[in-house]
């Protein structure tokens, strides 16, 4: 462990750099990095390349090059900061991404003005994840001020993407080998889960499309036609009445919050059916209709078997029905867990008691975030999310990150630094 006079230098230094930290992240805010489609990404990457080799860092900028959703008009730019110590190895990877969902309707505020109002940061990212990319960033420039000379090195990435799977970013860094466990040791990833939380894995997520295919006729004589909605409401009832009751008897042993994520869900994203693309009423019966689901599974529960139950289900509402029915696999991502004993999970408990006078809550995600990409593609056993700003905020309209929790998770990151790649 490390000495308690380092310690305290570098947590000085966390008070001393708050106000640029927290101007850092307003900065951010003020760029649009809105996914889909992408925006501004380049200028939000160039952007922090300039202050990561500000504050000493080696930069690297890594397009997503040969990925259909890098394109002229929205090129997908990864950036990675490295600084070196004595030695290459323990390396300490901190990555967060820069792309933020469409912020919707209902603000109260403009939600890219970087506000600051009553000790917090607004904006469309301030908890998801702009924040805690500034968080990082700045415990990484505390120790730098601190004097005190790294044995291993350090790390920070900002990808893009993550609001669409990644594929772009963190999947792209681990599949060219610039991210994996050839290279690197822990990776701490500041979602908001808040600072009295360290999340350490994910459920695994399922995305499916079922299709009807009926036949149309006149609206006024139905009877000669096979109307695919109504096929596709049959299995939405057999879903409801045969296959989510057994779900909800199944739980999960892993610290999933809130508590109703911890059994297996079946959500339907969208149904589009029927002629709409006029925009008026047809007098037809539907002859096609498709949703697509999305159903998170648990750690203990085998992909194979919940696809199975699902196609065994589609074939008994097809069995004595003259409609077509097809499945089609969409996305899977599998559920990740990283040991509670493991060292980068007993450093952040350790700070995080010594900062707050208790505990962190072990806590995992309901939905998948890079992690799964760290793990199934790098093959990175340890890797956990810690940062600022609640799990409820991201997505809200006035999303909001407290500026003393941004300020927390910087000292805990920094004092985790320290620990981690080992000063001298």
């Amino acid at each position: 462990m490390v000495d308690q006079s380092s310690r305290d230098e570098v947590l000085a230094r966390v008070d001393e750099l708050g106000e640029e930290s927290v101007e850092f992240a307003r900065e951010l805010l003020r760029i649009p990095t809105v996914n889909p489609p992408g925006r501004h990404y380049r200028a939000c990457s160039e952007h922090i390349g300039r202050r990561l080799r500000d504050l000493g860092f080696e930069v690297e900028f890594h397009p997503a090059e040969g990925l259909h959703e890098h394109t002229d008009e929205h090129p997908r730019i990864n950036v990675i900061g490295r600084r070196r110590g004595r030695r290459s190895r323990p390396c300490l990877h901190l990555n967060g991404h820069v792309d933020v969902v469409p912020p919707g309707d209902g603000w109260t505020v403009d939600p890219f003005a970087g506000l600051v109002r009553d000790g917090a940061l607004y904006g469309r990212g301030s908890a998801d994840m702009k924040a805690g990319l500034a968080s990082a960033i700045y415990a990484a420039e505390a120790v730098r001020r601190s004097g005190l000379e790294l044995q291993g090195s350090l790390e920070i990435s900002a990808t893009v993407d993550e609001e669409s799977g990644g594929l772009a970013g963190v999947a792209h860094l681990c599949k060219s080998g610039r991210v994996s466990s050839s290279n690197t040791d822990f990776v701490i990833i500041p979602e908001p889960f808040g600072v009295d939380r360290v999340c350490i894995g994910h459920r695994g997520v399922y995305w499916f499309k079922v299709s009807t295919r009926g036949r149309t006729a006149h609206g006024s004589m139905p009877f000669l036609g096979v109307n695919a909605i109504d096929g596709l409401s049959s299995l939405l009832e057999a879903m409801r009445r045969e296959l989510i009751p057994g779900m909800n008897a199944r739980r999960t042993q892993m610290p999933i919050v809130p508590p109703g994520a911890q059994r297996p869900t079946l959500n339907v994203n969208s149904i589009k059916g029927g002629q709409l693309e006029s925009g008026a009423p047809s007098p037809c019966v539907p002859d096609s209709c498709a949703a697509i689901f999305d159903r998170r599974f648990l750690f203990e529960e085998n992909l194979q078997a919940v696809k199975e139950e699902i196609r065994v289900l589609i074939e008994k509402v097809q069995e004595g029905s003259s409609l077509d029915y097809q499945l089609e696999d969409l996305m899977v991502a599998h559920p990740v867990v990283t040991s509670r004993e493991s060292q980068l999970v007993a450093s952040l408990e350790e700070n995080v008691r010594l900062l707050l006078g208790r505990r962190p809550q072990i806590v995992a995600s309901p939905g998948t975030y890079d992690h799964k990409h760290f793990r199934h593609i790098g093959g990175i056993q340890q890797c956990v999310a810690y940062g600022p700003g609640q799990l409820e905020q991201a997505h809200q309209p006035d999303e909001h990150c407290s500026i003393e929790e941004l300020l927390t998770a910087t000292r805990v990151l920094a004092l985790a630094i320290l620990d981690l790649t080992s000063t001298a």
